[in-house]
């Protein structure tokens, strides 16, 4: 009798036929089925790995190519507009600034000027500029020497407005038909305004900004840049002659005190 204990037990995956491992042919037939799976498995690798290689430059060369396209888009500098293009500066010295103070103030009482900074401020309690004048107040600079009737002029200058000052206006191109001016630029409650209407620039006060006010006298058109922005474009008001002015002049609902500070101011002109 065979005992079916573990002892005992065979695996059928052990019975191997004895000619299998004895047979020299089946053995020389298994190397041989070996080395051409080996020799198989080598080809497809090394035919894949160039292939593979170049997809892989291709890829990294798409993704530098991309990479440096987002980064010079990056970098372009914002395109800007200049407004004094195309213009040339006249010459200025100290007697084409005209000083307007109130009639009876001596200039030092209503201005300063430290070779860079002119300063301008008035009282609204303070008299016209001259005794026959029934206009209110101001402290005012008119330029000289370059009164236009047509062409395209500019006025270019830095502007500084502090705190508390309203009602007034800053900076006009005198002359007009049914009116004294073809442009004013006000300050009321720290926004800079067109006449007393739409905002040119909000946020005024306390800052330098840089102002340049264009007129084209044939196309009766007027264009104003703050910082090299575009911030107003509106028809002129007529009239036989034009010139600019700066400072403070009091207007409706007035501050008791007024003032404004101007450097680098110049008048262009397109030839």
């Amino acid at each position: 009798m065979v005992s079916s204990g573990p002892e005992n037990y065979i695996n059928p995956q052990n019975l191997v036929s004895p000619a299998s491992h004895h047979n020299p042919l089946h053995q020389e037939t298994s190397r041989q089925l070996k080395k051409a799976k080996q020799k198989s498995h080598t080809y497809k690798v090394h035919n894949m790995a160039p292939q593979a290689l170049s997809w892989i430059c291709v890829s990294l060369l798409v993704l530098l190519a991309c990479s440096s396209s987002v980064a010079a888009r990056g970098t372009r500098t914002p395109k800007t507009t200049d407004p004094t293009y195309g213009f040339k500066a006249v010459s200025l010295d100290e007697s084409n600034f005209e000083l307007q103070p109130p009639y009876d103030e001596s200039s030092g009482s209503r201005y300063s000027f430290d070779g860079t900074v002119r300063k301008l401020w008035v009282l609204s309690s303070d008299k016209p500029h001259t005794r026959q004048s029934h206009t209110s107040p101001r402290t005012e600079i008119r330029m000289t020497g370059y009164d236009y009737s047509s062409g395209m002029w500019q006025f270019e200058g830095y502007g500084y407005v502090p705190s508390g000052t309203s009602g007034v206006s800053i900076m006009q191109v005198f002359g007009g038909g049914e009116t004294a001016t073809t442009l004013m630029l006000h300050v009321i409650n720290g926004a800079l305004r067109y006449y007393d209407r739409q905002v040119v620039e909000d946020n005024i006060y306390d800052r330098w900004f840089k102002l340049n006010v264009v007129h084209d006298v044939e196309a009766s058109r007027l264009t104003v840049f703050i910082d090299g922005k575009e911030k107003l474009h509106v028809s002129g008001r007529g009239g036989d002659s034009h010139y600019f002015k700066f400072g403070v002049y009091a207007q409706n609902h007035d501050s008791s005190f007024m003032e404004s500070r101007w450097k680098g101011v110049r008048i262009l002109k397109k030839d």
